[in-house]
This record gives C-alpha cells, sequence and structure tokens, in this order.
C-alpha cells in the first residue's frame, strides 16, 4: 500500500467518522458525498463474525461525537445553561461540523465559537448577544488556565523604562470586552454546574434541562482581565482606560503611546492622571501581569 493511498484512507475514514448523527444518535446511512455509508464503511473496514462493516464504523462515529460534545460542553457550562441543553446540543453539532477537530488536544475545540455564534445567532434565539457574550469569557478562562507564564518585571524594573520601551503581557492573561455584564452571572452558573455535576453527575442521554431563568440584564460595557493565580483563573473587572492601555501593550505599542492611548478618553483632570498611572503599574506589578516582549517579537 502506498503513502497516497494510506493518506486517501485516512481521510475517508475521518469524514466517515466525523459525520454528523442522526437525531437518534445513529450513524448515517447516506455519506455527505451521498454514497451509502455501508459502502463507504466496507471499503476499509473488514465484518468480523458478530459486527458488519457499517456496525464497526458506527461505533467510532458515535464515539467521536460523544466525546467532542462532551468536552465542548464542559468547556460551556454557562452557555449551555443560558441557552438550554437541547439548543446547546444543535448549536454544538452545527459548530463543529463548521469547525471540525483539527488538534491532538480537544482544548482547541472552542477556540471559533464565540464568533461562529455570532455569526449565526439563531442558534441561541432571544439571547444571542447575551449567549455570545459569555461564550467569549468561558473561553477566555480556558485561555487564562492553561496559557504559558513567564517572569514578570518588577516594579522597580519597570521605572526604569523610558517612553520609547515596549512591555509585553503575561501570556495567560486575556481581555475581554464585553457588551453585557454577564462575569457575575457566569461565575453563579458555573457554581450551579458544578453543584449539580458533583450531586447527580451528567447525564447525556436524558439532560433536557431548559434555558437557566435569569435576571433581568440590560446591555452595559465592561471591560474584564482574566488571569491565573496558583492553577485557578479569576475575573478582574477594569476601567476603560486602564483595558486600553493594556491593549495597547498586546498590540506592541511603545509605553508613552500606550498610555496616551488609555488616558486620551478619560474625564480624570489632567493633574490626578499621573497618579492614576503609577497605582496601575503598581498593581500590575503585584499581580505579575507586566513582563518584557520577546525578543522574537522585537525583529516581527
Amino acid at each position: 500500500m502506498s503513502t497516497t493511498t494510506l493518506a486517501q484512507l485516512q481521510r475517508e475514514m475521518a469524514r466517515a467518522v466525523m459525520t454528523p448523527l442522526t437525531p437518534d444518535e445513529e450513524m448515517r446511512r447516506e455519506s455527505p458525498d451521498g454514497r451509502p455509508m455501508e459502502e463507504v464503511a466496507a471499503s476499509f473496514i473488514a465484518p468480523n463474525s458478530r459486527l458488519s462493516a457499517f456496525e464497526r464504523l458506527e461505533i467510532y462515529n458515535r464515539q467521536y461525537w460523544f466525546r467532542v460534545l462532551g468536552a465542548l460542553a464542559e468547556d460551556f457550562p454557562a452557555l449551555r445553561s443560558v441557552i438550554g441543553a437541547r439548543a446547546f446540543d444543535a448549536m454544538s453539532v452545527a459548530y463543529l461540523t463548521a469547525h471540525p477537530s483539527r488538534s491532538f488536544s480537544l482544548r482547541n475545540l472552542g477556540s471559533h465559537l464565540a464568533e461562529w455564534l455570532a455569526n449565526n445567532p439563531h442558534f441561541a434565539g432571544r439571547r444571542a448577544r447575551l449567549a455570545q457574550n459569555v461564550a467569549r469569557m468561558e473561553w477566555a478562562f480556558v485561555e487564562a488556565f492553561d496559557g504559558a507564564e513567564r517572569d514578570p518585571l518588577t516594579l522597580e524594573q519597570i521605572s526604569t523604562l523610558d517612553g520609547n520601551s515596549r512591555l509585553a503581557l503575561q501570556p495567560h492573561l486575556q481581555l475581554i470586552e464585553l457588551d453585557f455584564p454577564v462575569d457575575d452571572l457566569v461565575l453563579k452558573l458555573h457554581k450551579n454546574e458544578k453543584r449539580q455535576t458533583s450531586e447527580a453527575g451528567v447525564e447525556h442521554e436524558d439532560d433536557e434541562r431548559a434555558p437557566a431563568r435569569l435576571p433581568p440584564m440590560r446591555r452595559k460595557a465592561i471591560w474584564l482581565a482574566a488571569h491565573r493565580v496558583d492553577l485557578s483563573v479569576y475575573y478582574l473587572r477594569l476601567k476603560r482606560e486602564e483595558f486600553r492601555t493594556l491593549a495597547a501593550f498586546r498590540e506592541g505599542r511603545p509605553l508613552a503611546q500606550a498610555i496616551e492611548i488609555g488616558i486620551t478618553s478619560s474625564r480624570l483632570p489632567s493633574a490626578e492622571r499621573p497618579q492614576l498611572v503609577r497605582q496601575w503599574f503598581t498593581n500590575w506589578s503585584e499581580l505579575g501581569w507586566i513582563c518584557a516582549p520577546d525578543l522574537d517579537s522585537l525583529h516581527s
């Protein structure tokens, strides 16, 4: 068997395994290209004394979808609560069909979900805008939880820099701009999910929970930082000026320019702004958020 033939066989099996299940969670009888799935299965799987080629392939097909759907639900429990289990499952199948797993790690499954949901809001119904915000916040949790950590600069080191110096942020620090104040809601829903899981476990087959009852929530811009401390993720609300300054550092702007970007729209009197900036840097230093830029980024 040639390498090309093996690669073709692998692609054929991957397409079959990643074909969405029927509503009854069975393998479809027809492949995406219109061929009978029995014919597709027989082209690379031999039957045995108990199972046909179709039945053997169906085992892999079901295992794949149960695993990726379960992994996505684990990463977005608040989103599942907001739109309801049925809607979340339908959304997950559509999303994973558009963005199938491309990595050896299931960690990356939800990397495009917030953006995809913004382009496919009907999956979240009347709570579409709220759901998009929840998805962004939950993905930030994933990024913050396992993002890299570098040696932070001390306040003394930062004080020696000039206006042309460039700073970097901890890779695990995530900056999230939202148009709904969903931070408290997400944390509450996470606690509820943990309690329900510990009490009854997660039963995929009979979990038909309706969308959670939510308190009235009006649109309001908020700015969050998600960061990791001792293997735990925390969220911290920021003022817009502080958020914009940090975002400018992440974009690679020089120190003086980044501060100017943040402070320009502030209503704070000019005389009080230097003290505000000093307070920012004191806090950032204590949190370990500020790093020296990666050497490669200086030459890019």
